[in-house]
């Protein structure tokens, strides 16, 4: 049997990054062999095996051939017939279809490399549009690569194009959707994933919250950039430069998901959006396996941001409130968390991008002064029940409000 390092650890190689893993393509050989020789078979949909001592992914050489509609609408064939050319047509975008023989020499049948070169994410055949899952991928890569200069191929973004009007996008199981997002999310450029999910038509289909959003009118006197569509995307980006979390990022990106609701009527006026928000948060979560701190935090910014941004003028006992809805007290790391995407809500606007915030000190000193109210000291003292709970909240006011003074001189 003929074995080739394949896919992102060639390419990772010829850009220069740090390969993290290794999947290698085997020619020439069987499962029964496989075994044989030691490799432990995982494969679900087709045989893939790990190497005995060093646990990397080793999968026979297949083709597949287009048998149904989605992600799981193939039939696959592996056999000794099956030639490294044949499995790595069947590949997504050429910069992943090329393969390194053991002695070095690099195959590469489909100039990926010198779409490297070009900095192009392109696909490698027309097959490309059979797999709906390839589209999430595609504006995923162009989020992870975007720093370093690739943009998708004109013919891509069309061949994509015609997939949703295929409806082929239709068939993304939920599941799939939000693990390319997640990982779309967690790297260096997350915004450029929804431009090219944009540019392609699929953002409408796949996450339409996010779609209606352009075209939708701000106050110019708080939003210079006007369109929420644009304030969403300014707010990613900020979000990305200040926390390196999934789920800030997320709530970040999701915490004015109402406004695509304001009827045209109000605009640019969007009374109540905060609240409207929050339920659309919610139903995206019942359409999307969102982990539950994902979903939890963007429900809360959602519904929170307004009041934060406005925290140093706000009452003590509205700050305790704010403190209350957040869950502070159970949930001490969220308050970071919060303040994170608010202050990315607050710099994603053209021409704040580098304002100060302070919220997010004032909020913090709050919650410190609030939570040295001993609860222990409060029993020894003889409360309990809902007098404890009544004195609880009115010296933590109490603590708050001397911190509004303090900030106040």
């Amino acid at each position: 049997m003929d074995v080739y390092l394949v896919g992102g650890a060639v390419r990772d190689e010829l850009l220069g990054l740090d390969v993290v893993e290794r999947d290698w393509v085997v020619v020439g050989s069987t499962p029964a062999a496989m075994e044989a020789a030691g490799y432990r078979p995982v494969g679900k949909d087709f045989p893939v095996f790990l190497h005995p001592e060093t646990n990397e992914e080793y999968a026979l050489a297949r083709t597949e051939r287009k048998s149904g509609v989605g992600y799981h609408g193939f039939t696959f064939h592996t056999g000794p017939d099956v030639s490294l050319e044949d499995d790595l047509v069947r590949r997504d975008l050429t910069i992943n279809a090329m393969a390194r023989r053991t002695s070095g020499e690099l195959v590469d049948p489909h100039a990926g490399q010198a779409d490297i070169d070009a900095r192009l994410l392109r696909h490698v055949s027309p097959a490309f549009a059979e797999d709906p899952v390839r589209v999430l991928r595609l504006a995923r890569f162009a989020a992870r690569f975007a720093a370093l200069g690739f943009q998708v191929a004109p013919e891509t973004v069309e061949l994509a194009q015609q997939m949703v009007a295929a409806g082929e996008i239709d068939h993304l199981q939920a599941d799939r959707v939000w693990k390319e997002t997640e990982r779309a999310l967690a790297g260096p450029r997350p915004r450029v994933f929804f431009e090219v999910l944009r540019e392609t038509g699929a953002l409408a289909r796949v996450f339409p919250e996010i779609d209606r959003l352009y075209g939708v009118p701000q106050p110019a006197k708080h939003h210079p950039e006007i369109d929420t569509g644009l304030h969403a995307m300014l707010v990613l980006d900020a979000a990305a430069e200040l926390s390196p979390d999934v789920a800030v990022r997320f709530a970040a990106l999701a915490h004015d998901l109402g406004k695509g609701l304001t009827p045209p009527d109000q605009w640019p006026s969007h009374h109540g959006h905060e609240q409207t928000s929050a339920r659309v948060v919610g139903e995206l979560a019942e359409r999307l396996p969102l982990p539950r701190a994902v979903r939890d935090l963007a429900i809360i910014v959602a519904r929170e941001h307004g009041r934060v941004h406005k925290a140093l003028e706000l009452r003590p006992g509205t700050v305790l409130n704010v403190l209350n809805a957040i869950d502070v007290w159970r949930r001490p790391e969220r308050l970071d968390a919060v303040l994170a995407a608010c202050e990315a809500d607050s710099r994603g606007r053209t021409g704040f991008e580098d304002a100060a915030y302070p919220a997010s000190d004032y909020l913090r000193a709050c919650y410190a002064a609030a939570r040295a109210v001993s609860t222990d000291a409060l029993i020894a003292d003889g409360f309990s029940g809902q007098a404890l709970g009544d004195e609880l909240a009115r010296r933590r006011q109490a603590a708050i409000a001397v911190v509004k003074r303090q900030y106040a001189d």
